[in-house]
């Protein structure tokens, strides 16, 4: 969330980074001038009516310790009080527009994020690795695994819908080899300690880090059926400073939701709190299942599993100095780079457009991993500075060294990696003419010594279930 006094002191600025973000100033800030300059009238009125009131209530005093008879002073202390009562609920009702305003606008892009309208402005900063040439037609990986009998999709169909996956045999085993392989590097080589977060957050979790209210239709929800029915019974317009809008607001974050992103529960940790200088930077890292409705984007990657409503994903978050959060986006960024070079994984990376960074954000860098099969790079992890953003949103604090006076800090977090899409970069890249493919070397402790996943002689998937392959 921005700051108050910021927007009001740099407004034009704001407009400005809005547009740039593609959004339209006038939609998300309406009268806020008018708004914030009525509002700060009756916070100024309120304090001289107190400060009034205050003078007169001691005179009350003074007349009752000495017998005299305090009747007028008191009815006028009555009335101050009723009028401090009246303008305090016209405060909140101005409240009630200006703050829900400000949770709806994004972060403000760095000044050194490239102005764009979509993925297609996005600026490529560096590549890494050769792609392999094959001397035949390389397949896509929902051919590959359903082939060697590891990747099931017509089963996680049945079990639970489209884009739901089932692993098999050394399918299962290449997701946890892989994810054991992440966070061993991450907190033995890159000082990131492990987590293992809760599953379920409540809502002020998600507002936290930004997808509560704003994107609650891409989460899967656990409702309370008492709030769900009110809802249905209220027939409501979702804007802001609207009555209904209130109660829907407040059904939201009375419920539990699935984790989109082991981001959430690792920034909450610190909800509320005050870290001290010495703490910081603090690196979180954390294995855990995701879940998200992908909400739009239905006829998207339907084939294969580079978009699911349950991945696993290696996630880190960081928790910086303001003046060093840059510095600790590029250590960050680099502790996923180095997952994929010792995959030996082709990769590239890509810092994002003002159109194109997520809600929260102040600058992303993306990395998109080759894959030869759909001959095309794809995003594999996403590397982002919040600023202060989060930290405002979630109350987290740090006590600089020196300061009594507590100020925000800057969160940071990271796919490291996004373990699915890892999973089925090895497929394609390390698809070999016979079906088989390749274990990289950095997995093969982890896979048992095992150093090449291959089909089995009439191997299919019904023989997997019923006990006859391996």
């Amino acid at each position: 969330m921005l700051d108050l006094s910021f927007v009001r002191s740099s407004l034009e600025l704001v407009e400005k980074k809005l547009r740039d973000r593609g959004q339209d100033p006038a939609a998300l800030l309406g009268d806020f001038r008018k708004n914030d300059e009525n509002r700060r009238k009756r916070v100024t009125e309120i304090e001289l009516l107190r400060a009034e009131k205050k003078k007169v209530s001691e005179e009350v005093g003074r007349l009752k310790r000495s017998g005299e008879d305090a009747s007028i002073l008191m009815e006028q202390s009555r009335v101050l009080a009723d009028k401090i009562n009246k303008l305090e609920f016209v405060l909140t009702e101005f409240d009630r527009v200006i703050f829900p305003m400000l949770m709806q606008i994004p972060n403000l892009p760095a000044d050194d994020v490239p102005v764009g309208k979509s993925e297609h402005d996005n600026v490529e900063v560096k590549k890494w690795g050769t792609p392999r040439t094959f001397d035949f037609t390389p397949k896509p990986h929902w051919e590959i695994g359903e082939e060697l009998g590891i990747l099931d999709l017509e089963r996680g169909a049945k079990l639970s819908g489209a884009r739901f996956a089932v692993y098999w045999g050394a399918g299962a085993r290449l997701e946890r080899a892989l994810a054991s392989f992440m966070v061993d590097i991450h907190t033995r080589e890159h000082g990131y300690t492990e987590v293992l977060p809760p599953f379920i957050v409540n809502g002020a979790s998600l507002f936290g880090t930004g997808q509560l209210p704003k994107f609650a239709e891409d989460l899967f929800r656990c409702a309370d059926p008492d709030h769900v029915a009110q809802e249905e019974s209220e027939e409501r317009e979702k804007e802001f400073g609207d009555v209904d809008q209130n109660r829907y607001l407040r059904a939201l974050f009375n419920d539990h939701w699935l984790i989109p992103t082991a981001e959430v529960p690792l920034t909450n940790l610190f909800r509320d709190e005050t870290l001290e200088d010495a703490q910081l930077p603090l690196s979180l890292t954390a294995y855990t299942p995701c879940f998200r409705s992908e909400a739009g984007s239905y006829g998207k990657d339907v084939r294969g599993i580079i978009r699911q409503h349950q991945f696993q994903k290696v996630e880190m978050v960081k928790f910086s100095r303001p003046e060093e959060s840059m510095d600790e986006l590029e250590k960050l960024t680099r502790n996923a780079e180095t997952i994929l070079e010792r995959l030996g994984l082709p990769y590239r990376r890509v810092l994002l457009c003002t159109g194109d960074m997520g809600f929260g954000s102040a600058k992303t860098f993306d990395l998109e991993v080759w894959l030869p099969g759909q001959q095309a790079y794809r995003e594999i992890s996403s590397c982002s500075n919040c600023g202060d953003f989060q930290a405002r949103r979630a109350g987290i604090r740090y006590r600089a060294k020196g300061q009594n006076k507590a100020q925000f800090l800057h969160t940071l977090n990271g796919s490291g990696l996004a373990v699915g899409r890892t999973w089925l970069a090895i497929l394609e890249n390390y698809q070999q003419a016979d079906g088989s493919v390749t274990v990289p070397e950095a997995l093969v402790p982890y896979m048992g010594g095992e150093t090449v996943i291959r089909p089995r002689a009439g191997a299919s998937l019904s023989a997997v279930v019923a006990g006859k392959e391996k």
